[in-house]
Formats: structure tokens, C-alpha cells, sequence
């Protein structure tokens, strides 16, 4: 606001006068020695240019060192104001002698009525500024950025105290009364249901932090960082009409996702249109989608094979493998390479990479017969697992007379081989004395030897391979890889005479995305190493393990073994031998899980008390690092711990490997009970006869 009116010299006290801004000065003996800050003059000034100056300033006479005026003014109260209107005119909105309303107080104390004016009010309730500021929106229109600029304040200021103002009103009167602390309020403005808001209000126990708040108002929708919302996308989830609600008063990390289940149906859709693009481009039998995996699907699953390249194909990988390793050579010792050369690295590796990929492939029926699941991995991006054949789509297998229980040479013979007489039970295999036997034709040499005499003989048999094996350790070694990969890596046959049953433990089932990691993805394709070299027919099992050297056939047997491993621990299972075991066993192998794991908000630090984040911190870091964060909430806590613990390779006791130089010596054990085997000087239980 503009005026032009001529500065008025008066000297009794009280008169409202104009006085132009370069006249008025700061007074020594304003009560307020702190400066204002800069964003409380930019409101001030973005207010004034709006609407004026609504306060006059307070002001006393100049005077030299005589006591006659020097024509300026000393600004007793609303120095604030006029530290707005220099910054109007700095921005060339107003001119530097604008005139500026002023009341003249002669009579009064200058120090004390700026004491006053600064310490006898009473600032505006905070329910109430939220609400009217709602109101204000309400009833003008105006945006967040409009009202920004009318107050000067950022728009996002704006977008909190307008969300604050949605609160329902039965808890903004909570808040009023002092039962609820502003950070509460601010968790309930997470959504602006006012129905859920007091539901969830309601059902608050003793405890009450803002981030029990939250987490019950959103325990109904999707965190943005849910893998399901990060392979839709905000936008294509907008576009089908979902809300995002956004937490303006702390870090959402992208929002939630209001609808479940329309985001569920967004990524099927989505998942079905990647499964039908690999089933036509692959010409797989069928194609099946799923958000988890079927761990429980009961179905065969096929590798692929080793293929021979075509002559093209061939040729084509040893020019670009010859290629690359002669740049390799060229640019040894070269501390950056040129853009183009680098370029044709990143080419010749693609090149190399598509060749190899061409090396194993699934047989036509396979495929014909075959089919893959098309799923969502842990980081939100799909997984295509193929080779998967339903039970109906298994061939059959071919059986011979013997298997198939028929009439041989006028004597029926049951599925194992054994002779069924009349009157006898074929399944039942009652003993007949050879006393009672009927008399048999000398002649008749083809009939087969009964079940008690081919028991008889397979027992002696047995027992003399197991005298054999146990004499002759490498077979040994063979033998149970056999009998591991037979049951490894084929499905539903009785290949191996070794009765060892290896399983393996379901680990996805304790904990959430552990198939997504490295180290799974690793094993994961370790094992699809070794099932591409596994012959097609488990008859052929043997002659491959035997043909293997003996370092092939020690690794085939360590793969086989380490999937049996289980060292999870169940709340209910009491297996304190089982656990020592894979304490040793990590100690043996130097198992060290910090290249793979890493103490973050959601693998760790947001499922511990504070006390564990903290003791983590002063291990890892330091006291005065936990001591800094020792005053935050339990989730900005955790969020801080994840900074100052990543790279130093911390880890909780239940992941710590013990050095075997660190193990604490065994006391001399006294002689054990023959027939028992202990190690580092543990007693083992004696197994009974």
C-alpha cells in the first residue's frame, strides 16, 4: 500500500503521523535484542504487501546530542514491520521514502512499552490457526500456494496446517484441552477418515507415540516401498483411480497405497501381461501368475541342457571373445578408457553373454510340455521361473512284464516279481515250507525264485557291499553323491541302494525376501549349474558321479549336503546339539555374513527394542553416536542407527562366527566309554544297541 502523504512534525504525544521509511531507525532501547528471523520478515512482508499494514508502529523523536530532532524517528514497537518494508524496498516494491503510519509516544517509557507489547498477549491456539486456515481455503478457494503467498510461508506449511485443520474435530478438541501433544495430532492427519481417525483414538493404550498413530491408521494400505506399489508405480496406480495418502509431517517414503486389493489386481494384470509375452516368445505350455511364489505347486521341475552352438553362433563367439581380449591386453594399464572403447567393451560383453546363453536350452518336449510361473521378487520387479511340468502332463513310464504284475510262462508274478500261488496272498507273501511245497519238475528251469529265497540271497548281498563300501572310502564318497543328487535332482524314483533321505527346509517360510538375496540367488543358480549337467535318465546317474575327478565329485557332494542344512531356530524345538553343530560348522567354513547382510530398518533395527539399537551403535560406532540419538523416537532412532552402522560390518550375536583362534579351550576330557565319539573334548551321548 502506496501513500504520499507529507510527514507531519507534531510533539504532542499519541498523534498518528506519517513518516517516511528512510527516517525511521531502529531504536537502542527496543526490549528485543534477538533479531527477527528472516522467514518471520519474509511473512511480514508477504502479509503487508497483501493487506497492508494493519499495526501502526510506535515511535519517539531523534534527537542530537543538544535534545533537538534530527528529523528521523526511533522505532519503539514494530521493528519487525519495519524490517518487512526495507525488504519491499530492496525488491523494488516500494520506494525507499514510502510513508509509513506511525503513533508518536512521548510520554511513555520506550523500553517498557516495547516489553510490553512483546510479553502481555497471548499468541493464537494452535487448533485454532489450523482451522481457520481451513476455513479460509474453504470459503475463498484459494490453494496452498495462494495462501502461501498471502502469509509468507511455504506452500507445504500451508498443506500441514490445512491437513492439521481436517482433523476430526471431537480429537481437535482433545487436542485443545492438552490431552493430545501436537505430534500426536500431526500422526492422526495421516488421512483426513474422520470415522478411522477417532476409531484408532479410541483403541490407543498407555502407549501413545505418533508412530503407534500411524501405524495403526495405515495398517489397512500399502507402503510405497512395498515391492507391489514399486512394480505398479504411483502414477499407473493413479490412473486406475487409486489415492495415495501422504504423511506431511514426517518422511512417508512415498505415501501409502489407500486400496489393497486394486492394487493387487493392477500387479496380476500387469505380471499376466510379462507371463503372456515369454509364453509366446518361448512357446511354453502354459504360463501361471503369482504375487508369492507356489511353493507347494508339487510339480517336477526341468533344467536345461547343454546344447551345441550352431557354426554361426560358434564362430561368432570366439571373434568377439578373441576381440575382447585383445583390448583387454591393449588397455591393460590404462587408467580410464576412451568413450568409444568403452562403448565396444559394453557391446562385446552383451555379444559374449547372448552366445552363452545359447549353450543350454530346454528340450522341445520339455517346453511342449511345460511351463513357467511368472512371480514378483522381493525388490518389486517380476522373476520368470520356468520348466515346471504338471503331473498330468508327465509321460508315462514304461513298464515291463515283470513290473506289470502279468501271467509269465503260465506263473503270475506280483509288481515285485514274486510268485503268486493259488490260495496264497501275493501281497501277504505267506512262507511255505519248502517241506510243503509240491514236488516241482526238475525240467522246469524257468520258473522264477520265490520271494523268501530272493530276500535270502539280497540280504547276503547287502551285507557283503556293506563291508565292501566301508573298506573302500572313495567309492564310498560316490555312492552318497549318488544317492544325494539322485534325490536332488530327480524327482519321484528310488535310484540309490544308500537308504539316505536327505530334506531341506523351506528357509522362505521363517524369513520374508531371503530368496531375493545374493547369497540365495547364488545357491539358486549353483543348483541350476549342476542340474543343466545332470543326465536326462537317472538310470545314467551312476556313470556320470563316477565319471566325474574327484574334485568334481567332492563339490557335487558338498552342493547336495549343503542344502540339507537347517540351523533355524523354532521357539518350540529344544535342539541344543543341533545348534552347537552349526556353530562349529560356521566356525569351520569362516562363515562371514557381512558381504550379504546388512542391519537395516526393516531387517533388523525397526524389530528391536531402542536399547538393542543403541547397545548396536556403541558397539559399532561409538557412546557418543548412541548418545545422540538417545533422545529420538523409536523410528527416526532406527532410520539414524541404518546411517551410522552402514560399512561397519556389524552384526548380532546370532550371525557372529566365531574365530576358531577365539574358540575357548575344552578342560582335558577324561577317557570317554568305548563306542562313543566326541570332539574338542565334548562327551557325546552313547547311541543305544
Amino acid at each position: 500500500m502506496t501513500t504520499n502523504a507529507k510527514t507531519e512534525t507534531v510533539t504532542h504525544s499519541g498523534t498518528e503521523i506519517f513518516v517516511p521509511l528512510n527516517k525511521l531507525k531502529k531504536s537502542s532501547r527496543n526490549a528485543r535484542k534477538t533479531p527477527h528471523s528472516e522467514a518471520h520478515i519474509e511473512a511480514l512482508a508477504a502479509s503487508i504487501a497483501v493487506k497492508g499494514m494493519l499495526q501502526n508502529l510506535v515511535v519517539e523523536p531523534e534527537t542530537n546530542a543538544e535534545g533537538e530532532p534530527t528529523g528521523s524517528y526511533l522505532v519503539t514497537i514494530g521493528e519487525g514491520r519495519r524490517l518487512a518494508q526495507l525488504l519491499r524496498v530492496k525488491r523494488k516494491e516500494i520506494k525507499k521514502t514510502e510513508a509509513i503510519r506511525c503513533v508518536l509516544d512521548t510520554e511513555n517509557d520506550p523500553q517498557e512499552i516495547s516489553l510490553d507489547e512483546n510479553v502481555t498477549r497471548e499468541a493464537m491456539s494452535p487448533a485454532d490457526q489450523f482451522e481457520r486456515f481451513r476455513e479460509l481455503s474453504e470459503r475463498k478457494g484459494w490453494g496452498a500456494e495462494e495462501i502461501a503467498a498471502r502469509f509468507g510461508v511455504t506452500a507445504h506449511v500451508v498443506r500441514q496446517r490445512l491437513r492439521l485443520g481436517a482433523v476430526s474435530p471431537k480429537l481437535m478438541q482433545v487436542y485443545r484441552d492438552g490431552d493430545l501433544t501436537l505430534d500426536q495430532l500431526m500422526a492422526f492427519a495421516i488421512t483426513e477418515d474422520h470415522a478411522r481417525q477417532e476409531q484408532v483414538y479410541e483403541n490407543l493404550s498407555h502407549n501413545r507415540e505418533p508412530w503407534i498413530i500411524r501405524r495403526d491408521l495405515t495398517k489397512t494400505n500399502v507402503a510405497a516401498a512395498d515391492r507391489r506399489a514399486i512394480f505398479v508405480g504411483a502414477q499407473a496406480y493413479a490412473e486406475a483411480g487409486g489415492v495415495i495418502i501422504r504423511d506431511l509431517f514426517s518422511e512417508d517414503r512415498g505415501g501409502f497405497y489407500e486400496d489393497p486389493a486394486l492394487l493387487d489386481r493392477l500387479v496380476i494384470e500387469k505380471l499376466e501381461g510379462i507371463a503372456a509375452e515369454v509364453q509366446r516368445a518361448e512357446s511354453w505350455k502354459w504360463a501361471a501368475v503369482h504375487i508369492e511364489f507356489p511353493h507347494a505347486h508339487g510339480m517336477r521341475r526341468a533344467y536345461p541342457h547343454a546344447v551345441e552352438l550352431s557354426e554361426e553362433d560358434a564362430t561368432a563367439a570366439t571373434a568377439a571373445q578373441a576381440e575382447y581380449d585383445a583390448l583387454t591386453e591393449q588397455y591393460d594399464s590404462a587408467e580410464e578408457l576412451p568413450d568409444d572403447v568403452d562403448q565396444r567393451f559394453g557391446e562385446l560383453e552383451a555379444e559374449i553373454e547372448r552366445i552363452d546363453a545359447l549353450r543350454h536350452a530346454y528340450d522341445t518336449d520339455e517346453i511342449a510340455r511345460g511351463g513357467v510361473f511368472v512371480v514378483l521378487s522381493h525388490d518389486g520387479t517380476a522373476r520368470v521361473e520356468r520348466g515346471f511340468i504338471r503331473a498330468e502332463d508327465e509321460k508315462p513310464e514304461p513298464q515291463d512284464a515283470e513290473d506289470a504284475g502279468v501271467e509269465v510262462e503260465g506263473v503270475r508274478v506280483n509288481a515285485d516279481g514274486e510268485i503268486i500261488e493259488d490260495g496264497e496272498s501275493g501281497e501277504v507273501g505267506n512262507h511255505v515250507s519248502a517241506l510243503d511245497a509240491e514236488e516241482e519238475d526238475a525240467g522246469d528251469d524257468g520258473k522264477p525264485l520265490s520271494d523268501l529265497l530272493i530276500r535270502d540271497l539280497t540280504a547276503h548281498r547287502t551285507l557283503g557291499l556293506r563291508v565292501a563300501l566301508g573298506d573302500q572310502p572313495d567309492m564310498a564318497l560316490t555312492a552318497v553323491t549318488h544317492a544325494l543328487a539322485a534325490q536332488t535332482f530327480y524327482r519321484g524314483v528310488d535310484a540309490s541302494c544308500l537308504e539316505i533321505r536327505p530334506t531341506s527346509s523351506y528357509l522362505a517360510s521363517h524369513a520374508d525376501g531371503i530368496e531375493d538375496t545374493a547369497p540365495a540367488k547364488a545357491l539358486a543358480d549353483r543348483h541350476a549349474a549342476w542340474a543343466a549337467d545332470m543326465p536326462r535318465d537317472v538310470a545314467d546317474l551312476w556313470s556320470f558321479v563316477a565319471g566325474l575327478d574327484h574334485a568334481s565329485v567332492m563339490a557335487l557332494f558338498a552342493h547336495c549336503a549343503s542344502l540339507t542344512i537347517n540351523a533355524v531356530k523354532q521357539p518350540w524345538e529344544r535342539k541344543p546339539h543341533a545348534q552347537q553343530t552349526a556353530d562349529r560348522l560356521a566356525t569351520a567354513v569362516t562363515l562371514d555374513l557381512t558381504e550379504h547382510w546388512l542391519p537395516t530398518v526393516r531387517t533388523y533395527l525397526g524389530r528391536v527394542t531402542k536399547a538393542h539399537i543403541l547397545a548396536a551403535v556403541r558397539e559399532a560406532v561409538s557412546d557418543e553416536a548412541a548418545d545422540r540419538i538417545a533422545g529420538m523416537k523409536k523410528q527416526a532412532m532406527a532410520e539414524a542407527a541404518e546411517q551410522l552402522l552402514a560399512g561397519t560390518g556389524w552384526l548380532p550375536n546370532l550371525l557372529r562366527t566365531t574365530h576358531p583362534a577365539l574358540l575357548t579351550r575344552q578342560p582335558e576330557a577324561e577317557p570317554m566309554p568305548e563306542g562313543t565319539h566326541g570332539t574338542d573334548g565334548e562327551t557325546l551321548p552313547i547311541a543305544a544297541e
